[in-house]
């Protein structure tokens, strides 16, 4: 017998061992991808199954008999309606909601307590329609005709209706809201409300090459100093190794400070037409939620898209939203995620993990109140102040405005820019918007310089009322008030040019004195005494003419109480009070006073002081021209409106012309440009229309 031998030689060929597959990881097999709309559908087919369930589908048959004995003629039945159901007619009957909780139908209630609270009790069946009719009327023989129960016939189309109606749609209505508000929640974006947490991201707008900006800085009229400063931005991302060459490093961030409608966001347009550089643009606002914690995370995205396309810009609008002091009216942890965002905003712009190549832009109105530490080198470095444009600049901008305007031939774009002291660019902008509205209203075919003045009228005085009903004694009365503004004013040196007065009543005021006035950096003592005095002079005039006063210098008494208080308390122009002022500019002290009862006594007295010896000098400044007082009232009267050309006529030249009327181009009979104060009849608090042009 042959032995095997089991030794291993390794001269000997093993034997071949089977082929064995590589191991090949499984392929993972495809699930179906989850959709949260097969939640909703099995939601609502799951509604309609138990509406179906237990509905009216589920009430007992019983005879007619026991129908008629213990419901049609105990009068518990409110309504029959009958269907044709194959070859029979089923009849259901619905029993009134008061004796529904009578002992003897708890029998045919469900047993699930569902369905029968509105559908019918009971069913049972009759041959026909016709021997339906005939049994409910042989069972009511002995009711009237009026008040018999008659079956109601409906079709089965009808029913399966109602059941759309009543059920199926409420039905369909409640999913598709709720399907809208969870795409809502999540952004719009598909796959339902998966995408919740989109909410802490940045909703900034991107511009870059496929977006750009159309506005460069030549369609920015004005801001010379202001377009200095940015283009210097715009100029080291398109050149940076000019300034880096020197050492020189660019400024981490610039803010645009200004009065509203002088032109800050449309500068951080042109930014964002001229620099060729992502540009990521948002509002303060933006970073508001009301989930804790949104803010922080919306700045920490817009931090991180920033730097994936740096060097770029990014421009927060009304950053005051985000940016007040901290610490400041901090009741029960109420600015807590206010105070979180801006937190994180500084770490943004400062912090361990900044990255150069980003530049931020903001801009507000109300840099008072923004914190210390935005406003520290390192993150804002500039503060670029937008100021209200120059006559020059008014010019400028109203070159820019007027382009698509169809302007008569002897417009003068330099009387347009004498006659709106005090007006931003926005104020400019619905200016040429108004007048060309005018002219159209007119039937013109151009907007003519009458059709500016008119749009100025409307802008600054309001709407003019005709039809306002007033007695002759008001008229009267109105008429001297602004009679001795007007006198007051062209008597004395350092008031404003009186340029119209109009006993006309436009807006809340029911007559006005209009004044041109001086483009002052500064205001002397002098010049406020002398616009006090003219002020008062509505109410001397009516002293002095009806041994009386009215409510109508309401305005006038409230511009003179704060000229006064300004004098006293912050201008240090008081000899009594001394060279000091109480201003607080950066509104830290509003709770309380940094003086003592004693000074605040004297602030008081020296104020009352200062109006009552304006009024006294009103009085007899227009006692010694009463004449020519009741002249000018008079001619008020007749005409409405009279101008400077009228004064002349009365008092002579003004002896300040070759002082304060430098401005004027032109002797016009309409330069009506601002309404020094709207004195007024009625006893009620009046908005303070005085011209943003004068100093205070």
């Amino acid at each position: 017998m042959e032995q095997k031998n089991n030794s291993t030689n390794p001269t000997d060929k093993p034997n071949k061992p089977a082929k064995r597959m590589p191991n090949i990881p499984k392929r993972p097999q495809k699930t179906p991808k989850f959709n949260i709309f097969w939640v909703y559908a099995a939601i609502i087919i799951g509604l309609i199954a138990v509406n179906f369930l237990f509905n009216s589908d589920n009430a007992q048959q019983v005879s007619y008999s026991t129908f008629e004995k213990e419901m049609l003629i105990p009068g518990d039945v409110q309504k029959i309606i009958s269907y044709k159901a194959d070859d029979i007619v089923k009849a259901e009957v619905y029993i009134k909601d008061a004796k529904k909780e009578d002992p003897k139908y708890k029998k045919y209630q469900n047993k699930t307590g569902f369905g029968n609270s509105k559908g019918p009790m009971v069913v049972f069946n009759a041959a026909s329609p016709d021997q339906l009719d005939r049994l409910l009327k042989e069972s009511q023989v002995n009711v009237p005709a009026e008040n018999q129960i008659k079956a109601e016939p409906v079709s089965k189309s009808n029913a399966w209706a109602g059941v759309f109606i009543n059920i199926i749609l409420p039905l369909l209505l409640f999913a598709g809201l709720w399907i809208f508000m969870m795409r809502r929640m999540s952004g719009g974006g598909g796959g339902g409300g998966g995408q919740i947490f989109n909410i802490g991201k940045s909703k900034a707008t991107l511009f870059d090459k496929e977006s750009q900006v159309n506005i460069t800085f030549n369609d920015v009229a004005g801001l010379t100093e202001a377009k200095q400063e940015v283009m210097e931005i715009v100029d080291f991302l398109k050149n940076p190794k000019r300034y880096t060459n020197l050492g020189g490093k660019i400024p981490k961030g610039a803010l645009l400070v200004g009065s509203p409608g002088t032109g800050k966001t449309l500068l951080a347009k042109a930014v964002a037409g001229e620099a060729q550089v992502p540009f990521f643009s948002l509002s303060g606002s933006d970073f508001v939620e009301m989930f804790v914690g949104v803010g922080a995370s919306r700045v920490r995205d817009l931090f991180k898209q920033a730097k994936d396309k740096a060097p770029c810009i990014i421009f927060i609008d009304e950053i005051d939203a985000i940016g007040r002091a901290r610490g400041k009216g901090n009741m029960m942890g109420g600015n807590d995620e206010r105070e979180n965002t801006l937190n994180q905003l500084l770490v943004e712009m400062d912090g361990f993990g900044t990255d150069s190549g980003i530049i931020i832009m903001a801009a507000t109105n109300r840099a008072d109140v923004l914190d210390n530490a935005l406003l520290r080198p390192g993150r804002f470095d500039r503060q670029i102040y937008v100021d209200m444009p120059d006559i020059n600049e008014r010019k400028e901008i109203f070159n820019v405005h007027l382009k698509p305007i169809k302007l008569e031939d002897n417009i003068d774009i330099n009387f347009l820019a004498k006659q709106t002291p005090g007006f931003s660019g926005a104020d400019i902008a619905n200016l040429c918007n108004e007048a060309a509205l005018i002219a159209a209203r007119k039937g013109h075919e151009s907007v003519t310089k009458q059709d500016f003045l008119d749009a100025v009228d409307r802008i600054i005085g309001g709407l003019e009322k005709k039809n306002k009903i007033i007695t002759k004694e008001e008229k009267r009365a109105i008429a001297f008030h602004e009679a001795g503004h007007a006198t007051v004013s062209w008597l004395l040196p350092h008031a404003h040019p009186l340029i119209k007065v109009t006993i006309v009543p436009r807006g809340q005021s029911l007559g006005a004195a209009w004044y041109l006035p001086e483009e002052r950096s500064i205001t002397t003592t002098e010049q406020i005494l002398d616009e006090m005095c003219a002020t008062m002079g509505g109410r001397a005039a009516e002293k002095i003419t009806f041994g009386k006063i009215s409510t109508g210098a309401l305005s006038d008494l409230e511009k003179v109480t704060k000229q006064a208080y300004a004098m006293v308390s912050m201008y240090g122009l008081n000899d009594k009070l001394g060279n000091i002022s109480y201003y607080d500019s950066r509104g830290q002290e509003s709770f309380t006073k940094p003086y003592s009862e004693a000074t605040a006594r004297i602030i008081d007295e020296e104020a009352s002081k200062i109006i009552e010896e304006q009024y006294a000098r009103a009085l007899q400044i227009l006692a010694d021209n009463q004449e020519n007082l009741g002249k000018l009232a008079e001619k008020l009267l007749t005409s409405e409106v009279i101008f400077k050309e009228d004064l002349e006529e009365i008092f002579g030249k003004r002896p300040s012309d070759n002082e304060g009327t430098e401005l004027l181009a032109e002797n016009v009979p309409f330069e009506n440009v601002t309404p020094s104060e709207v004195p007024t009849l009625e006893n009620k608090d009046l908005p303070n229309n005085n011209n943003t042009g004068v100093s205070h």
